[in-house]
């Protein structure tokens, strides 16, 4: 084993993930309580007191609700990666946080693992995904996007396993719960990427050599796991991708532990 991740969760309501090699141990993002986190990790195999570093896309409270009692919580000061513009965003209170900034598009060297980080179209202050590399192998997210950008398309290029947003269907957000304005902003450039839009970039530009692709970030009110598999599997078999591996993350547990 030289590169694992579990999803941890993934939607509306939290977002959160562990990445791991033979040295490290990565939270990407702490969307769900101390608590939360701590019993996923555990049904894992791992513990929420061990992590050598926090990695934070943005400061929307589905990924940092936990973050504070978190550092908290730990044995060892454990840093968290971030920008410094999301840094500036957070209040961390009574918490005296190990804090590494970076700028968008940097490298990360954690330990044994490589972390390239990327811009995504989102309306946060400086929000940026990721690409996780050990060993020779890959693993690209891609979540909280507007649309996938030409930069975005070359950053998930060559990845082993891919995380995809596949946020909401364009029908069920229309005649959805929520106010017009918000689902304006989700349907914007810098709001979430549909299912439409996903099979779009599935059809076209997928990279075959993908072996896994997760569609993440489902919203719980406007889009529904068969219907999102739906729209990706039937772009998979119309590109031809008909070996790469299917799976939609789940809000309400963690995923598999997937090993390269």
């Amino acid at each position: 084993m030289s590169l694992r991740i579990t999803i941890l969760g993934s939607g509306s309501r939290g977002n959160a993930a562990l990445v791991c090699t033979e040295r490290v141990r990565v939270l990407v993002d702490a969307g769900f309580s101390y608590r939360q986190l701590s019993k996923r990790m555990a049904e894992v195999g791992e513990s929420a007191d061990e992590l050598d570093a926090v990695l934070v896309s943005h400061e929307h409270s589905d990924h940092i609700s936990g973050l504070k009692t978190l550092i908290k919580k730990q044995k060892k000061p454990t840093p968290v990666y971030l920008t410094e513009r999301t840094a500036g965003a957070l209040d961390w209170g009574d918490v005296e946080p190990t804090v590494e900034t970076f700028q968008a598009g940097a490298r990360l060297t954690i330990g044994d693992l490589e972390v390239d980080t990327f811009t995504t179209p989102h309306d946060a202050v400086d929000p940026v995904g990721f690409c996780f590399q050990s060993g020779g192998f890959k693993i690209a997210q891609a979540t909280d996007l507007g649309y996938l950008t030409e930069s975005i398309k070359h950053r998930i290029r060559g990845a082993d396993m891919l995380i995809l947003e596949s946020n909401h269907d364009l029908d069920m957000l229309k005649v959805g719960p929520y106010p017009w304005f918000v689902k304006q902003r989700v349907m914007s450039r810098v709001g979430h990427l549909s299912n439409d839009a996903v099979s779009e970039y599935l059809t076209s530009e997928f990279d075959h050599s993908t072996r896994i692709l997760v569609l993440a970030h489902l919203s719980g009110n406007n889009n529904h796991p068969e219907v999102a598999r739906m729209f990706a599997g039937d772009a998979l078999q119309q590109s031809g991708a008909c070996d790469t591996r299917l799976l939609v993350a789940k809000q309400g547990e963690p995923s598999e532990v997937f090993e390269f």
